[in-house]
């Protein structure tokens, strides 16, 4: 997409102006959706985007700008802003940039840009709007949304690297409301891979509909959730957002290398109990959060964060590596050009355990089933969180019995991880977005059913 001569004399002309480090991020952004609303076509949108990012590296001091041009002399000019604010005198050239081929462990066999399907993708929408509103007639609205990204990356610094990846996203989603006199409440599922638009083959538009459908229904006239500690059992899947949240973002070097996460000087030590296994993983053929490089250009990997309780490993991106000298991982991660990099998360989940769920439900006297996990907020240095919950039930004398409203879970990332006494074997994923930093990335969360001995629950009685 750009030059190599040109992104070479870009790089030379910030060495010479005494950066330590140069890097441009070269990124063709084409991305469209489709929304149906109701049952009609509401939304067909498609736009393209291209920019140039370039850091520079001034000791521990990071200078970002971007721009929309290749022009040479403007990318220089951008760079002569940027150096202006910590000029150093220091003559260098960087090294020869020679072209790496990765390999791509994320095929597309559809890939948004040769064929859209625009008509395809209506059909289905419409099917995932008949089959929520057949569930029944206290469905009042449904809309179904298929949005695609096609991101072509290249990236050049002043170590010689020149690399380039593309990465196909399909995103499916069904979000639906029931209505029961004056109450109301909601059902969302919203699968997505790193994939094109073959990703609707493992999709059932149905299934999709109904399940979406029987989240907002079942809390209609729904208990209130009782308040207090308890034990929760959380469910599989996008359950897994806690520990994204309360705990995965204490282990990037974003906050460990300043020293804003209670866990930046535990290395080694038993953080959680020795049933919790977690792993931040970039590997897993197509999921939702998997690349094959970074945004800095390094090939992805399978990073252990927690092994047996232990702390055994932090997610590092460049700058995050210089600072705390731990060894990168491939986790320099940013929205687009328009952000700098930083350690961010992949697939990040609880592995599978070897607990059956039954065991897990028999063993409390009364407590709650957090089925379905919704959004929460998160104080980012100390993992305190606060989650709801979409879909909830009570547990009472060993059994998942009334259907719950308004339950949230209230913790801190570092208590809950001591809290988890048994991890089941109904390991699975969910796609999310994360936003940090560096803007907002896809990742995935992940699972299986999970036992917390002791939490508070809030709720409406």
């Amino acid at each position: 997409m750009l030059n190599p001569n040109t992104a070479k004399a870009v790089i030379d002309h910030a060495l010479f102006l005494g950066a330590d480090f140069a890097e441009l991020f070269v990124e063709r952004h084409h991305s469209g959706s489709v929304e149906v609303l109701s049952g009609d076509v509401d939304k067909v949108n498609s736009g393209i985007d291209f920019g140039i990012g370039i850091r520079l590296f001034f000791g521990h001091k990071v200078l970002y700008g971007y721009t929309n041009s290749q022009d040479e002399e403007k990318l220089k000019r951008v760079t002569t802003l940027l150096c202006a604010k910590d000029k150093r005198d220091q003559i260098a050239n960087a090294g020869a940039l020679n072209l790496l081929m990765n390999a791509d462990r994320h095929p597309a066999t559809m890939p948004f840009s040769v064929d859209n399907r625009v008509e395809e993708k209506i059909a289905f929408l419409k099917r995932v709007d008949a089959k929520a509103r057949a569930e029944s007639d206290k469905i009042s609205q449904v809309i179904g949304r298929i949005a695609q990204r096609e991101q072509h990356i290249e990236i050049f610094n002043s170590t010689g690297l020149h690399i380039q990846d593309t990465r196909h996203y399909t995103r499916i989603a069904s979000s639906v409301v029931a209505t029961l006199g004056s109450e109301q409440s909601t059902g969302y599922e919203a699968p997505g891979m790193l994939s094109g638009w073959e990703f609707n083959s493992s999709v059932d538009p149905e299934a999709l509909g109904e399940m979406a459908a029987k989240q907002a229904l079942i809390k209609l006239g729904a208990s209130a959730c009782p308040s207090g500690e308890m034990p929760v059992v959380i469910g599989n899947g996008f359950g897994g957002v806690i520990f994204h949240e309360a705990c995965g973002h204490l282990l990037e070097t974003t906050s460990v290398a300043k020293k804003a996460s209670v866990f930046h000087d535990k290395m080694g030590e038993m953080i959680a109990n020795p049933v919790v296994n977690a792993v931040d993983n970039g590997l897993l053929t197509n999921e939702w959060g998997s690349i094959n490089i970074d945004d800095e250009g390094m090939e992805t990997q399978h990073t252990q964060l927690i092994k047996d309780g232990k702390l055994t490993g932090f997610m590092v991106d460049h700058m995050g590596g210089l600072k705390t000298g731990y060894e990168r991982t491939g986790s320099g991660r940013r929205e687009s050009y328009k952000y700098a990099p930083t350690s961010r998360m992949r697939n990040t989940y609880i592995e599978a355990g070897d607990a059956e769920f039954d065991d897990m439900i028999s063993g409390i006297e009364r407590g709650i089933y957090a089925k379905k996990m919704g959004g929460g907020s998160v104080q980012p240095g100390t993992g305190e969180f606060n989650f709801a919950v979409q879909e909830a039930y009570l547990i009472e004398n060993g059994k998942v019995t009334t259907p719950l409203k308004s339950a949230t879970l209230i913790s801190t990332g570092p208590k809950v991880l001591k809290e988890i006494s048994m991890v089941g074997k109904d390991f699975a994923l969910a796609a999310g977005m994360c936003g940090s930093v560096s803007g907002s990335v896809p990742t995935t969360v992940g699972q299986a059913a999970l036992k917390v001995d002791n939490i508070l629950v809030g709720g409406g009685s």
